[in-house]
């Protein structure tokens, strides 16, 4: 029998959680400068429709208006069993962050070529958060190299794995 202390439970590891929502098409075009974490301002009826996988981020961006920071083109389904009170899909949200963040946001987002673009919706403690990054926008011949080095790495990987095959016969 094996005996485990009373905190056995808080040492043990937490399962990974999926993204909620997440945006395939960042990392392809832009180049992550900095990246943040922002609470997010949502309604339950938002939230019910998050945990049931409702929600898409791939067109989204945010912008610094006015000291604060919203979340545009965020599209979160309206909650199939909410009634007249049901929330906008396409509304506008706002973004929770610390006034030094927004200033670093706002510096950062003034720059020619640098847009503030979500990267994921998640779960964090019973909240949403959103990963939110500073990118500068790629061009074409950029994009281009980054698909020369993921060939390359996975032709390396496939020699690599043929090598040691032939070692161990």
């Amino acid at each position: 029998m094996i005996f485990r202390p009373f905190y056995a439970w808080a040492m043990a590891k937490k399962p990974h959680t999926p993204d909620l929502a997440s945006n395939p098409k960042a990392k392809r075009d832009y180049h992550m400068v900095e990246l943040f974490e922002a609470g997010i301002v949502l309604r339950g009826t938002e939230v019910k429709s998050l945990r049931a996988g409702r929600g898409e981020i791939k067109d989204a961006f945010a912008r610094v208006e006015n000291g604060e920071v919203w979340l545009y083109n965020a599209h979160i389904e309206e909650y199939r069993f909410g009634n007249w009170v049901n929330h906008d899909p396409r509304a506008k949200r706002k973004l929770l962050l610390n006034h030094s963040e927004i200033r670093k946001l706002f510096g950062l987002a003034a720059i020619k070529g640098h847009a503030l673009v979500p990267l994921s919706l998640y779960w964090k403690n019973g909240k949403v958060k959103v990963k939110l990054a500073v990118g500068k926008g790629k061009v074409d011949y950029d994009k281009r190299e980054d698909i020369r080095k993921r060939d390359s790495d996975r032709e390396l990987k496939r020699v690599m794995m043929q090598h040691v095959k032939g070692k161990a016969s």
